[in-house]
């Protein structure tokens, strides 16, 4: 399918801007004394070399002589569209510009030509140079020596396998002692002689522990004491 030409505000924009540097640079070259094609010769001049200074910025890493032509170049243009905007008598020259003018052309092949074969490409590290192998020459006789070969029934020796030690036994934490407070014994007392009085046995440590909702050391202390 062909493809559809879509206008481009930015590309419009250069395209009328480019036009118009094109007439002044063509318009200051004809005033200095360069008529003819060679007043249409400077507009490219300038404009080639804008480009490739252009190109050279965005490719190159070292881009500070790129930047230095890409100003000459610029400088050329704006000098031409301020001088013919009014700010120069173009009927009256001065001979300066005529001089840069007629120069322009040099200086031009000589930036065009720098920027053009500079080698832009980083260098590259050298592969480090490698000994290369010996080789036995085929006139050079070679010896190789050979020792005894190891028999056939021996083994290696293994070193002996000790059992692990048994572990040490842990020993068990000591019983702690529990302190049964004065008041809750004597209410545990009266608690006991009623269950006894009530049942005819004598209470146990799940009952007592039970009736006065305390803990299992507490119980068990209590009726050690009750005994």
């Amino acid at each position: 399918m062909p493809r559809t030409i879509r206008p481009d505000a930015v590309l419009v924009q250069a395209v009328i801007a480019g036009a118009l540097s094109f007439s002044h640079l063509h318009d200051l070259a004809n005033a200095a004394g360069q008529d003819g094609w060679k007043a249409w010769a400077y507009p490219i001049s300038v404009d080639l070399l804008l480009v490739a200074a252009w190109r050279r910025m965005r490719t190159a890493t070292d881009n500070g002589p790129a930047w230095v032509w890409f100003v000459i170049a610029l400088a050329a243009s704006l000098g031409a569209n301020i001088a013919t905007a009014g700010m120069l008598d173009l009927d009256n020259v001065p001979p300066w510009l005529r001089i840069l003018v007629a120069g322009w052309p040099a200086l031009a092949f000589l930036g065009g030509t720098l920027l053009a074969h500079t080698n832009s490409a980083t260098p590259t590290a050298q592969p480090t140079a490698t000994a290369a192998p010996l080789t036995a020459s085929a006139s050079d006789p070679v010896t190789v020596e050979r020792g005894p070969d190891p028999a056939p029934d021996s083994a290696p020796e293994l070193p002996p396998v000790t059992a692990p030690a048994p572990p040490e036994p842990v020993a068990a934490p000591a019983p702690v002692a529990v302190t049964v407070p004065p008041a809750l014994l004597d209410h545990a007392r009266k608690v006991a002689d009623t269950h006894h009085a009530t049942t005819g046995n004598r209470i146990d440590t799940a009952t007592l522990r039970t009736r006065l909702g305390i803990p299992a050391p507490l119980a068990d202390a209590i009726t050690a004491q009750l005994a």
